[in-house]
């Protein structure tokens, strides 16, 4: 039997890269994406999951609570820099390179189109998109089996309709 230091390293090699992947997906922010998953497997170091829980829904359970955290609280400070603008000096971002100018515009499309769905809806997409049986998202999301397709069927018919051109009628 696998020495708590060893599973734990097995863990994190192996869930690491999609995690890496699905809280990017999520937030929209490969560095603030890289500071959840840093977080999340500080706190798979500090307090792991049980033997009997299923390690990769309790990581993606604890990345997904992080970046909505992360996010609620970005949100509350823009706001409050919104507020305080005349005092509080703002950088003004450097612009992209031209090159990658087109894939920007494309995957601000697509976040766009994931913010409009749902907390729920858009942890289940992702998740999904991860390669996450239905058992493991319900119980990441909590709730049944049977309610992530129907939840999933709905975000990709919701997220196709927001990324689909309007087409004139001929």
């Amino acid at each position: 039997m696998p020495s708590d230091t060893e599973r734990l390293e097995r863990l994190v090699v192996e869930h690491r890269p999609a995690l890496c992947r699905y809280v990017a997906r999520l937030i929209g922010d490969d560095a603030a994406a890289e500071d959840v998953v840093q977080e999340t497997l500080t706190r798979l170091v500090e307090r792991p999951p049980e033997r009997d829980d299923n390690p990769r829904a309790w990581l993606f359970a604890v990345a997904t609570n992080l970046a909505l955290d992360d996010a609620r609280t970005a949100g509350r400070r823009a706001r409050l820099l919104r507020w305080y603008r005349g005092w509080v000096p703002v950088p003004r971002p450097e612009p992209d390179p031209e090159a990658s100018m087109i894939r920007a515009e494309r995957a601000a499309r697509v976040r766009t189109a994931l913010a409009t769905l749902s907390e729920k809806e858009r942890t289940v997409l992702l998740m999904r998109e991860e390669g996450f049986k239905h058992r493991e998202i319900a119980q990441a999301v909590g709730t049944t089996t049977r309610s992530v397709g129907t939840l999933v069927a709905r975000a990709l018919d919701k997220l196709a309709r927001r990324l689909t051109p309007d087409v004139e009628a001929s």
